[in-house]
C-alpha cells in the first residue's frame, strides 16, 4: 500500500474539494394531487406514480369504485323514482278523501 511522503497542505486539500458540489434535486409536480414529488419516485402524499396508484391493494380499491359506482347510482336513482310516485299519487288522493269526509259531516 502507497503511504504518503509528506502530508497533503490545506490548500492543495482544498482546490482538490472544490469541486464536490451538492445538487439540488429535480422535482415534479405530482399529476393527481399537485404535490412537488421527486423525479421518478412515488407521491408521498397520495402514493400515486404516474398517474396510477402503486400499491395492489390500492388499485384493485379504485378498480372497484370505478364499477360499482355507477351501477348503485343508477339503481338508487330508479328505486327512489319508484319509491317517489306512489307516494306523490298517495298524497293527491289524501287530500280528495278527506274532502269528501268533511262534506259527510258538513251534511250531517
Amino acid at each position: 500500500m502507497a503511504v504518503p511522503k509528506k502530508r497533503t497542505g490545506h490548500r492543495a486539500q482544498g482546490t482538490r474539494r472544490a469541486n464536490w458540489k451538492a445538487t439540488k434535486p429535480e422535482t415534479t409536480v405530482c399529476s393527481n394531487c399537485g404535490q412537488p414529488v421527486l423525479a421518478h419516485t412515488v407521491c408521498t402524499a397520495c402514493g400515486y406514480y404516474k398517474g396510477q396508484p402503486v400499491s395492489l391493494k390500492d388499485r384493485k380499491e379504485e378498480e372497484a369504485k370505478k364499477v360499482t359506482k355507477p351501477a348503485k347510482k343508477s339503481a338508487k336513482k330508479a328505486e327512489k323514482k319508484a319509491e317517489e310516485a306512489p307516494k306523490a299519487e298517495k298524497a293527491e288522493e289524501k287530500p280528495a278523501k278527506e274532502e269528501a269526509k268533511e262534506e259527510k259531516s258538513a251534511e250531517e
